[in-house]
């Protein structure tokens, strides 16, 4: 179990519990002597440059994943000609209403 402590500016004390679980995981030579100048570079742990580039190739799949769904949403329901009209006339009152000095 590893603990996280954060401080916020307002002077309060935020902790998380985290649970971790060691892994073995094999690579090709050359690209842990990549991994090895860039985690030296930045004064990170092995462990620490693992964790953020597996949370990252999530996050970065997942949101891959919800504009597919978001294009396949418009893909399967268009919007017809009266929605545009409806947006772009609620558009033009909204950028009318704006204070333009």
């Amino acid at each position: 179990m590893n603990v996280a402590l954060f401080f916020i500016p307002d002077g309060i004390l935020w902790y998380s519990v985290v649970m971790v679980k060691k892994v073995a995981i094999s690579l090709p030579e050359d690209i842990l002597e990549r991994v090895e100048r860039e985690r030296q570079r930045r004064g990170e742990s092995r462990s620490t440059f693992f964790r953020r580039a597996a949370e990252a190739l999530l996050a970065r799949e997942a949101e891959q994943h919800a504009l597919r769904r978001y294009i396949r949403g418009y893909r399967d329901h268009p919007e017809d000609a009266g929605e545009v009209a409806q947006a772009q006339r609620l558009t033009e009152s909204a950028w009318s209403e704006a204070p333009w000095e």
